[in-house]
């Protein structure tokens, strides 16, 4: 179905507006949001995109609100799996809490641009190469094999060749002066962390790119579907971010439903490319009878296993203790090495003092996998010296 030009227009001016809205009354004044406010945004942007969901299933038919959903969740659950490591990457800048908001806004904008530019390219390469859904096939079956593999936080790193070659080509501070992307520092304008961390988050992007548009156009040719299900999906994601980044490292079997959702659509790509074959040294340049997945079972398949995948971690003991062993991590570092105001400091370590009353409580199999966490009890001992400074 042909989306009139004047829908299209429409769209992207709606799109523009809620990211304005976005900056002018939550990001221009540096804060930290409180989870009521987190909360009623994040049920906004999601019944926003709910919303339109329903306008594509009535306006469209049953066939597009069925690929639009079937996008967005996919796009969605890999949004929040791309948190984790924007969480890594601003602890790695030690962003001030109250200044992360400008962080992901820029990162979600520079997002915005970077898959449109990926759209349009993956539209053109399927209208004119039908070998490009095997292409995407493997890009996705290639992807869920890596995201099963034992990852920790050191496999993401913020010191990516982006800002190696920033910090040789532009002065630069470990400094933070507020928001600001540059200031002055011994009489020189010196580029600030704040502007490396966009950077690196921007950069971040770009791979995750290679993944999300493969797979939402696994289950949709459509391109305006294709745009405004990871549209939506990437609007609100600030303020789900401070709404679950206390659960993120909770979802312990995430990146393994991920991983299953997505060698499910590279499959479904590798069939629909043999359906449509005309590569020449498969059967001879002609199509092979295959089974085809429909759109229908495909929001089933994915749906039923982020269910299980989400349900799963939230009940496992291991994920509760997981997500109180990188609470603490985070609140010793905000504690000892990023907060400055004396109000928040007193939060964090009251934070971070239950965080460890909890982590003595966990089950002795839990208590020696913390105790060989090094730089996790280190971060403790430091936490622990500085209160006793600042008591003295």
């Amino acid at each position: 179905m042909d989306v009139p030009q004047f829908v299209w227009w429409l769209t992207i001016a709606g799109v523009v507006g809620l990211l304005l809205f976005d900056f002018m009354a939550h990001v221009r004044t540096a804060h930290v949001p409180t989870l009521r406010e987190a909360a009623v945004w994040s049920t906004v942007y999601v019944g926003i995109a709910i919303a339109f969901g329903v306008g594509v299933l009535v306006l469209g038919g049953s066939a597009m609100g069925t690929e639009y959903f079937a996008g967005y969740v996919t796009e969605k659950a890999l949004s929040v799996d791309n948190l984790f490591v924007f969480l890594i990457i601003m602890s790695s800048f030690k962003v001030p809490r109250a200044d992360q908001q400008k962080v992901l806004l820029v990162g979600i904008v520079f997002s915005l641009l970077a898959r449109t530019g990926f759209i349009l390219l993956g539209a053109a390469l399927i209208n004119t190469f039908a070998w490009t859904f095997y292409v995407f096939g493997v890009i996705l079956l290639v992807t869920s094999g890596n995201l099963i593999k034992p990852q920790g936080e050191d496999s993401h790193s913020a010191d990516n060749i982006v800002i190696r070659v920033a910090r040789k080509l532009f002065h630069t501070t470990d400094d933070y002066d507020g928001d600001k992307l540059f200031t002055v520092a011994h009489g020189k304008r010196v580029m600030t962390p704040m502007l490396l961390v966009m950077v690196a988050i921007g950069g971040t992007d770009l791979l995750f790119a290679l993944d999300s548009i493969p797979a939402i156009f696994g289950l949709t040719q459509n391109v305006y579907l294709v745009f405004t299900a990871t549209t939506f999906s990437l609007l609100g994601l600030r303020q789900l971010y401070f709404l679950i980044d206390g659960l993120l490292n909770r979802l312990v079997y995430l990146a393994y439903g991920l991983a299953v959702v997505l060698a499910f659509i590279g499959v479904k790509l590798v069939l629909h490319a043999l359906h449509e074959n005309n590569v020449p040294f498969i059967n001879r340049g002609e199509p092979v009878e295959v089974v085809e997945i429909s759109t229908g079972l495909s929001l089933s398949v994915i749906f039923g296993v982020l269910v299980v995948t989400v349900v799963g971690s939230m009940t496992s003991a291991w994920g509760r203790a997981q997500n109180v062993i990188a609470s603490a991590r985070r609140h010793a570092i905000e504690y000892c090495d990023i907060e400055e105001d004396p109000v928040r400091r007193g939060e964090v370590l009251t934070m971070l003092l239950a965080e460890e009353a909890t982590l003595k409580k966990l089950p002795e199999k839990y208590r020696a996998r913390i105790r060989e966490e090094e730089k996790l009890m280190t971060l403790l001992e430091r936490a622990h010296a500085e209160r006793a400074r600042v008591a003295t």
